[in-house]
Parts: C-alpha cells; structure tokens; sequence
C-alpha cells in the first residue's frame, strides 16, 4: 500500500516531465517508470527504474527488492487481500504468465486494465518502438542511450527466482503488442544489436511511457 501511495503521489497533481523525439514526433516520459532521475549514463542505476510483469498494475511487485510468491495470479486486478499482491510472482518456464487464466486486454492503451502509466500516458507499441530504434545512431545499447530517450541497461528480474540480473549489460522494455498467451513483445539491446522480440510475461522488465 506505501508503494502505490507514492506512486499516486508522484502522478497526481504533477504533470510527469516529458522528451520529445524530432525524428519521430513522439512525446515520451523523459524517464523509466520508478526511476529517479534522467539517465546521466546507460549505466546510472537511479536511472533504472522499476521491472514489471507484463500487464500487472503499480502495486509494489515491480520495486526490485520486493519479495517473491510462487502463487499464480488468478486475477489481474489487486486488492482484497491477494496473497500475490506487491509480490513478484516465479514460474519455473521462461515463457510463461504470472497470470492464469492469460488476458491480453491487459495494458491496451491509456484505459487499459492496469496501464501502470500516468494519465495521458500509455505502453508503446511494437511500431512506436520501432521507429525509436531506427533513429538511433548506432543499433546498440550506445544508440539507445544516445537518443532523446536515454535508455539505460537496466537488466531484467528472471522468472524462476525473482533475482536482478543482466543490469549494467542489457536493456529490455516492454510494449503493448501482440499478447499471445503467456508471451508479450519487448524491446532489447545490449552492446551489440537491438530488436523486438517475444518473452514471457512473468519476467520483471523497464516501463517507459509514451503520451497518448
């Protein structure tokens, strides 16, 4: 309940800072969700932010020091006492849902169910993402942050144990598209390559929203 009650904090009555790409038009959130600061570096950890499963709302399961259940969801909405709730949920497969039964409705567009971004935001889609990457400098992690965005290598919260891993190394944000089962799209880059790909919901990634 303190984690939400900060996010809501930081939401309401205070309009989120904002970037504008000119190679692409878009207005972004000028930071990752949960996130201190603007990143100073691909490697500025107050700049990392927060990992979300795919589809979950803000509750306090996406802070990287919250504790774990092996519990599956069986609702997507919290409260009322889930034993879930503000607990990053394991799965031992990697391409599985936190979720059962699995909702794609799940974060499609600024009234989405659980969309964890402020109003007037939303997850970007396969297409936004897309067109961020083509405009960076280079298709890599030193591209990433390069651009108006100033992405950062974050890392990601792995799904059988609920551990960080990979920050420092490896960028992974997720997008609205194509939920297929227990599968989501995410964008990834590392210091050798960038594209979207496909991975299960139940791993913990970065959020960074796009103005509707």
């Amino acid at each position: 309940m303190a984690i939400t009650m900060i996010a809501i904090f930081l939401f309401v009555g205070c309009r989120p800072k904002t970037v504008t790409n000119p190679a692409t038009g878009k207005t972004w959130m000028d930071r990752n969700l949960g996130a201190s600061q603007v990143a100073t570096s691909s490697t500025d950890e107050a700049a990392y932010g927060n990992l979300y499963q795919w589809g979950r709302a803000t509750e306090g399961h996406e802070s990287r020091k919250s504790g774990t259940t092996n519990s599956k969801a069986t609702t997507a909405v919290p409260g009322g006492g889930n034993p879930w709730d503000a607990l990053f949920i394991t799965e031992p497969e990697r391409l599985n849902d936190w979720l059962s039964p699995h909702d794609n409705t799940l974060w499609q567009g600024v009234s989405g169910t659980n969309n964890p971004c402020p109003s007037g935001f939303r997850l970007p889609t396969d297409e936004e993402w897309e067109a961020e990457r083509l405009s960076w400098v280079t298709n890599d992690k030193a591209g990433a942050f390069g651009s108006p965005l100033k992405l950062t290598v974050g890392g990601w919260r792995n799904h059988d144990e609920g551990m960080v891993v990979g920050d420092g190394w490896f960028g992974y944000y997720w997008s609205s598209s194509h939920p297929d089962g227990p599968t989501a799209h995410l964008l990834h880059f590392d210091a050798a390559r960038s594209h979207i790909r496909s991975v299960g919901r139940v791993n913990g990634f970065s959020v960074r929203c796009i103005k509707d």
